[in-house]
């Protein structure tokens, strides 16, 4: 069956999100945001992949022009959110791309729902390591409140999410408490789909020195224990032009990954 192209606001809680549906017969790809980005951000990448796939994707709560505040901006919300974006649109099985935060949220997903995925796409995110700590904190909500000084102008442009710096930062901290080694390296090795990362190079906004670095060195350990889990590409640019810059590569590990798929119905 052909699903038509739908744009619309999918209730969840107490919010509404902003949905993109492509429509078409194609295998349904969902795209999960960057922690604070939007849904325009995957542009290229659909671009690439072209009018054969089924490309859904969202603004996550309070992020972009048209979704809703909320008074949980949690990841199990974000979690949650994926399954009311599935739901409303009628889709029982995908594959699941993610960057970043997004990475995080897909890997969470998938392992809680294998029959439900085709596999993921986990874009520069999804890193088991200890990265944060007091001072860590500290920096992020020093940054964080810098920041707000400058929301106004960049949320009515659609560039910031419609939340405090104090709701910024914690969901940061979140996201530092999640990608614990004994919290995020069992969520990994429980996955049993096929999984593909594509990893950026150098730093990210925020980070300082080759910090980003050795954060994805904790990846080594997830590879060499799970066997769905493989690198399909190490690219040049950074963390944060990555969608921009190097959105073929994601494109190939999505096929990649959709091609694992077929071969395991075939058989």
């Amino acid at each position: 069956m052909t699903i038509p192209e739908w744009t619309g606001l999918v209730p969840v809680d107490d919010t509404a999100l902003a949905v993109t549906d492509s429509g078409g017969d194609g295998l349904p790809v969902i795209y999960l945001n960057g922690q604070f980005a939007t849904q325009g951000y995957w542009r290229r990448v659909l671009a690439e992949l072209g009018p054969s796939w089924r490309h859904i994707t969202f603004d996550e709560r309070a992020r972009g022009r048209k979704s809703h505040r909320s008074a949980d901006y949690s990841f199990e919300a974000a979690v949650r959110d994926v399954d009311a974006v599935l739901a409303a649109r009628g889709v029982e099985r995908a594959l699941l791309v993610g960057w970043s935060y997004g990475a995080v949220v897909a890997a969470h997903w998938a392992a809680r729902n294998p029959e439900r995925t085709v596999g993921a796409v986990l874009v520069d995110g999804a890193f088991p390591y200890d990265w944060l700590d007091e001072a860590m904190e500290k920096r992020i909500r020093t940054l964080f409140g810098r920041l707000s000084v400058v929301a106004p102008v960049l949320r009515l442009a659609g560039l910031m999410p419609r939340m405090t710096a104090a709701q910024q930062a914690e969901s940061n901290i979140e996201l530092g408490r999640l990608s614990r080694t004994d919290e995020l390296g069992p969520v990994l090795n429980r996955l049993a789909v096929p999984t593909r990362y594509v990893i950026a190079s150098g730093a990210s906004f925020g980070s300082q020195g080759d910090e980003q670095e050795r954060i994805r060195t904790g990846l080594d350990a997830v590879t060499g224990s799970n066997a769905h889990i493989r690198v399909s590409a190490k690219v040049s640019s950074n963390h944060g032009a990555i969608l921009r810059k190097d959105f073929r590569a994601v494109a190939g590990a999505v096929r990649e990954v959709a091609a694992l798929d077929r071969e395991d119905v075939a058989s």
